[in-house]
This record gives C-alpha cells, structure tokens and sequence, in this order.
C-alpha cells in the first residue's frame, strides 16, 4: 500500500512469478487499482488467482507499477532480443501488450544494431503507419523508441549470458517511450563456439577445390554401375586438362589410368580427394589424405548424420581439422566447376559455361537445378552439393563466388545455416559485387522450441531468417522455380538506373495484371507527365489508352510496336520497361520478337541499357519469341504476366540492397 500511494494515482499490480508467463491469462494483471482498500483486496485476489492458474508456480510476491498513459496517443509495442541457434543474438520489436503473439507483426535484426537500423525496424512492421499517426492522433516519438532498441541490441550483445529480454509493453506517446514490465532470462550454458576460418584461409582451400590441377578418386572403379567408374568417367570424359589419379588397392589399371594402392603413393601434389567409398571407410582414407597434404575432401558417400551416425561424422571432422583438410559433404552428389571442365560427380555431365553459381544441401534439388540448367540452356560457373555440411558450407562457397570473375550471380538452396552469422558477413561483402538468392526450405516448421519470453515465442526460425536475409541484402526466392529463374534472368538484366517503371501492353487485360505484379513486387509505376502522355498518344489509336499503362490495343502493327518501345527506351525519365505482347496475325509472336532485340540492342550500341522484361500471351509460337528474347537480352516469359515482374522485382531488390538506387539496405 505504501508502494502504491508513492504514485499519487491509480497503480498497475502485477504477480511476480518465474513460472508465470503469461500474466494476463492468470488473472495475474490489475490496472487502475487506487486507494489502500482496493490494493489490499487486488493483492490477495491476485495472489489467489496466481495459485488457481498454476498451483506449483514459484509466487514471490505482487510489483506495483505506475499506471501509464494510455488512450489515442500511445501504442504498445514490444522491444526484445532472443538468442537464436542460427544467427546468434538477435533484437525484435513490433506491436507489443496482450495480442503481440495473435498479431505477430514483429520484425528482427542482429545484434547490435546502429541508430539507423533501429529506425528501419520501425517501418519494417505492418502497423508502421500506426506508429506515424493516424486519423488526427499523434505519431509517437520514433527517437525514443529506436533507442530503446538499440539499447536492448547493445545488452544482450554486452552481456552474451542473457539469453532472452522482453520489454512488453513499452508504452510509446509523442513524449517518449516507457517500459512497463521487463522480464530478462540469462542462458544455461554458454553455446558452442563453432570453428572459424579466416577469408584469406576459406579462399586459398576454395581456390585449389574449384581450380584443381590434380584429382584423387578414392575408389576409383573399373565396374560400370560403381559410383568411382561414374566419377572416373565424368573426370575423362568431361575433359578434364589436370591429372586424375584413380584409388584402389585391388586395382593396378582403371579406365586406362594408372591406380595406387594408397593416396599416399601418388606422385606430386594432389589438390582434392573425391571420396567414392562406403562410410565405414571413410575415416582411415581420410588420415591418408591428411598425411599426404591434399587441402579438400570431396566426400561422396552417405551414411553418416543424416543416418544418425553422427559419432561417426564427428569423427571425420575431427580428421579433417588434425590435418588441415576442408571437407565438402559427406552425403553430396559432388560437384562441378565448368570453366575447369571439372566434372567430380556420379550424375549427368553439364558443361555449358555461364556466370551462374548454384549450390544446394539436397541431392535430389540440386539434379532439379542441372535439368533446370539444361533445359533453358543456362550457363553455370558451378554447380556444389554441400550435404551434410561437416565443414564447408554456404559461407565458404559465398566467400568464393563473390570474388570468383566467372561468377555473375550465386542461388543457393539451404535448409539450415550452421553459422548465421558468417552467411551475412559473407553476404554483405558480395551482395555489392552480384546478386544473391536463397531459397531457404522448412518455412512451416518454425517456432517448435520452448521459450521463456514472448519475444522468444514469437522468434520462429523462419521468421528471424526472412528479416536478416534481407537485412544482408540477400534476395529470398518463395520456391524451387522462382530461385532458378531468378539465377538464370538476373545476369541478364542490366541495373536499373531509377524506379521509374512503365508498361507497354497490347492487351488491356494483361495490362491490369501486370500493373498488379508491379505493386506485387514494391515497384513503382510512373506517372506519366503530359508531355510523354502526348508523345505515347501520337503513335497509338484513338481507342487506346495512354498513361500507364499504355494500352496499344490488339490489332497494332509491329511499327506501334516499335515506336513506342523506342519512346520508352529513349526518354530518360523511364528507367524499365515491361512489354505485355498478345498474339496477333498482324504482329506475330517472332515479329514481335525480333523488332524487340532489334530496337533494344540499337539502343544499347548508344550506351543507353535499361531493363526490359516481357509477358508474351498466345498460342505456342509464343514460347520460342520468349526463347528468342531471353537469349539476346530482354527476360522474356509466355503464358505469365507474374514470372517477369517478379523477375524484375528481384533485381530492384539487389540493386537497392546494392547500394545502387539509393534507399540502401
């Protein structure tokens, strides 16, 4: 009573109980209480109401707490941090009080975080607008709230035994920002700390793995049906220009080559060891090739983690890191580094050479990618299967392909990441170079761990990926096609130079789809001004629509085609195009193709390079004009006005996360 009457009005009582989460539900929460007589009978009836929820739960005692503002000119939101598996500490906020676990509207960064990302999370939620002000209230005071974020960010990250922090609610008023209730959770134990590399040391392993002059198959077979006979011959027959030197103890001659007993009897350097051998072995060939010196081992077989033998896993890595070899897998299907004609797999050959990188954990994911590959006619600078990750993983091939000149672009298929922290420090130091994509697998299993606090609740292993891939600068693809098509398009269009996008259709319905794929994907649509409103007008009918976007109806000759797509590409103040085409006899699907490369590959002897995607409608003819655009330059897609733009969307991504169109990451 004495606690409450140092207010001077009415107070908040609150259980105080470890083993009492959610306080509410207990009918452990009182607000308004005023007068000693009313305090009294709300501690008791708390007290009581604690015992009938939880009759074990640990009661120390009832807080009294000012009463806070409330009303039109606060909002509740929540601050927190959580330390997650993947990524370590990390910092929350979003709307906070009784619903923040039914709206989840959160957003997360690492920690720490700097003034400027702490302001970026306030307008990173759904509700940003609230925070703002709306319908006459006032916005709160954005200042306050950012520093208590920051603040948080810098605790836990001070303090690396705090496990969880929740500040819930925070009362946030145009005069600042007050918590009413804190609940901090220090951790069990501290985790483990996984080894690390050094850039220079991840780059000179990856550059003898994927620039090898000598390869070692390590049962090596001359039986076809054997994965070493399937591995042996993709070396031979994929061209192959350094040595390969065949392992088998039974074996004196395989496919014409000379085979040694031991990796050990080898003459000269080897720079990687492809594994084509039955886990049990694994462990003793390992220590061979750790006595004979060879930096990586390319470790083929299953049977190990993913088999729950992890004892058995463990023991290889150990292997690994006593002789200072790098292993890639086990449990991968290999891989292949086309500008090497390097082959070191027991699947199909693929040699077509291109400036796409592509890696995946699954096996049966990455013979998707290669089909993918081969269909559209991609070129790839690398295909990996990475496995089990034993040791390397999406850090160290991210490391390599961001400074690889053969590498334009790099998707990656992942389903968990071992070190979240080293994927983002890779990623930011690549993303300014080439674009990045991820499909990141498991989205419905987030969230299935116990937590002690509502940030921790809300901290579902998906939704802390979404915000920090994003945060890298990392392009996050929804699925298995929109990651290859994302690879396969994004060296293909050139960087936009403004957000200025303007749609040329033949076909009014496309025309609407298409603007709805723009708003989709956060671009911006122009607004036409007068001037070029007029100069569209001058080459389309009467019937026609100008704006944007620019109907030129149906039944357009290819030279309306052309004009206008000339005026679009010529006007600075449009920095994209997206072209709907609709099969007509006037204008068939490769007239309308060839004018398109035509026209866009005059503009671009001028110097003047912008992106230009095209949604194609017709019967099958339509798909080889897309064939036909797609290979000189323009992203092209029949029977979709969605796959373009999303297309286009994802390289606007890059190029803001890029630091290339202002509004940075």
């Amino acid at each position: 009573m004495a606690c409450a009457a140092r207010f001077g009005g009415p107070v908040v009582m609150k259980i105080v109980s470890p083993d009492i989460l959610h306080k509410t539900d207990a009918g452990g929460v009182v607000v308004g209480v005023e007068g000693a007589a009313d305090v009294r009978e709300t501690f008791h009836r708390i007290v009581a109401n604690a015992r009938a929820y939880a009759p074990t739960a640990r009661v120390d005692g009832v807080q009294v707490q000012e009463l806070l503002p409330s009303g039109p000119g606060a909002q509740e939101v929540i601050v927190g941090a959580v330390t997650d598996p993947t990524f370590g500490k990390v910092v929350a906020f979003g709307l906070g009080g009784v619903l923040v676990e039914v709206l989840k509207d959160v957003t997360f960064r690492l920690a720490p975080v700097d003034a400027d990302e702490a302001r970026s999370m306030l307008d990173s939620i759904r509700a940003a607008e609230v925070l703002r002000g709306v319908r006459g209230t006032p916005g709160v005071d954005r200042w306050a709230l950012a520093e208590q974020i920051r603040r948080v960010s810098e605790l836990v990250t001070d303090f690396p035994e705090i496990a969880e922090v929740d500040l819930n609610p925070v009362v946030a008023t145009p005069e600042g920002a007050l918590a009413a209730d804190i609940r901090v959770i220090l951790a069990a134990e501290a985790p483990k700390e996984r080894r690390r590399y050094t850039r220079a040391q991840m780059l000179a392993s990856m550059r003898r793995l994927m620039r090898p002059r000598s390869v070692a198959v390590i049962g090596a077979s001359n039986e076809p049906g054997k994965i070493g006979n399937s591995v042996m011959r993709n070396l031979i027959d994929g061209g192959f220009p350094g040595e390969i030197h065949p392992v088998n103890p039974k074996a004196d001659d395989i496919l014409g080559r000379k085979a040694y007993k031991s990796v050990t009897d080898v003459p000269g350097e080897v720079d990687v060891a492809v594994f084509a051998i039955p886990a049990k072995f694994v462990a003793s060939a390992l220590e061979e090739v750790g006595h004979k010196g060879v930096p990586n081992a390319v470790l083929i077989p299953s049977g190990f983690a993913e088999t729950g033998e992890q004892a058995l896993q463990d023991e290889i890595v150990a292997i690994g890191e006593r002789h200072g070899v790098r292993l890639l897998g086990p449990n991968i299907y290999g891989y292949y580094s086309t500008w090497q004609d390097l082959c070191a797999t027991f699947c199909t050959p693929y040699d077509v050479r291109g400036g796409v990188a592509l890696t995946s954990q699954s096996g049966g994911i990455g013979m998707a990618i290669l089909g993918f590959a081969r269909a559209t006619k991609t070129g790839v600078s690398a295909i990996v299967g990475l496995g089990n990750k034993a040791d390397l993983d999406e850090d160290d091939l991210l490391t390599w392909f961001g400074e690889d000149p053969h590498t334009q672009c790099i998707a990656m298929h992942l389903e968990d990441l071992k070190d979240g922290r080293a994927f983002v420090e890779a990623a930011r130091a690549t993303v300014p170079k080439k674009p990045v994509v991820v499909l990141k697998a498991g989205r419905t299993a987030a969230g299935a761990k116990a937590a002690g606090s509502h940030t921790g609740a809300l901290a579902g292993d998906d939704a802390v990926y979404d915000d920090i891939l994003r945060q890298a600068g990392v392009i996050r693809a929804p699925g298995l096609n929109e990651m290859l098509e994302y690879a396969r398009a994004l060296p293909v269009l050139p960087t936009p130079q403004g957000d200025n996008v303007v749609i040329i259709t033949g076909a009014g319905g496309s025309g609407v789809l298409l603007s709805d794929a723009v708003t989709d994907n956060g671009l911006r649509l122009m607004d036409i001004p007068p001037d070029l409103d007029a100069a569209f007008r001058a080459f389309i009918p009467p019937f026609g629509a100008a704006g944007n976007p620019v109907d030129i109806t149906g039944g357009e000759p290819p030279s309306t085609y052309e004009a206008t797509i000339r005026l679009g590409l010529e006007d600075p103040r449009i920095h994209a195009l997206v072209l709907g085409y609709w099969h007509t006899i006037v204008t068939p699907p490769m007239v309308f193709a060839e004018l398109t490369a035509r026209v866009i590959a005059e503009f671009r002897e001028r110097g003047i390079d912008k992106p230009v995607v095209a949604s194609l409608a017709g019967d099958v003819e339509v798909e080889e004009a897309c064939q036909y655009l797609f290979e000189r330059g323009v992203v092209a897609y029949p029977y979709t006005t969605e796959k373009p733009v999303d297309v286009l969307g994802a390289k606007y991504r890059w190029a803001r996360a890029a630091g290339l169109l202002g509004g940075g990451r």
